[in-house]
């Protein structure tokens, strides 16, 4: 049985997907984790920073607010894109960033990994397990990372 981590704070869930995706990718993703806070918070810091994983300028956010979607994309390698849940099922089994909110503001960042009968499987930072999407308590669905 795969193990997930959780994220380390309240602001995290961004890198926090970002590191579990990496690891999938990277065929890791059942764990060990055994620096993953370390490597999360380095993640986040990169995420807001003034510069990109390659150098490059990127505009700074600030780390209270979370992680923006588009620097999730240039640091996975996508493009962010308005939610389809047919798009995001179509791009597994690549795992997929989902940006989770209310009707006013994202709030939550959650990472598809599967699907079961036409529900997507999100790794939740928060919970630190595989839950259906729609167990979210964040009903909105905003934005989608999905791979060039």
């Amino acid at each position: 049985m795969k193990t997930w981590p959780r994220q380390p704070d309240s602001r995290t869930c961004g890198p926090s997907s970002v590191v579990v995706a990496q690891a999938v990718l990277a065929g890791s993703g059942a764990g060990p984790w055994p620096r993953f806070e370390e490597d999360v918070l380095a993640m986040h810091r990169r995420l807001t920073g003034v510069r990109d994983r390659h150098g490059r300028w990127q505009v700074p956010w600030p780390r209270m607010f979370g992680t923006p979607p588009w620097a999730v994309a240039r640091e996975l390698g996508g493009s962010v894109h308005r939610y389809r849940q047919a798009e995001v099922l179509a791009a597994l089994p690549t795992p997929v960033p989902v940006f989770l909110g209310t009707r006013w503001l994202p709030r939550h960042v959650v990472l598809v990994l599967d699907e079961r009968d036409g529900e997507p499987l999100v790794y939740n930072p928060a919970l630190g397990a595989v839950v259906p999407l729609s167990s979210s308590r964040w009903k909105r669905r905003w934005w989608a990372v999905l791979p060039r």
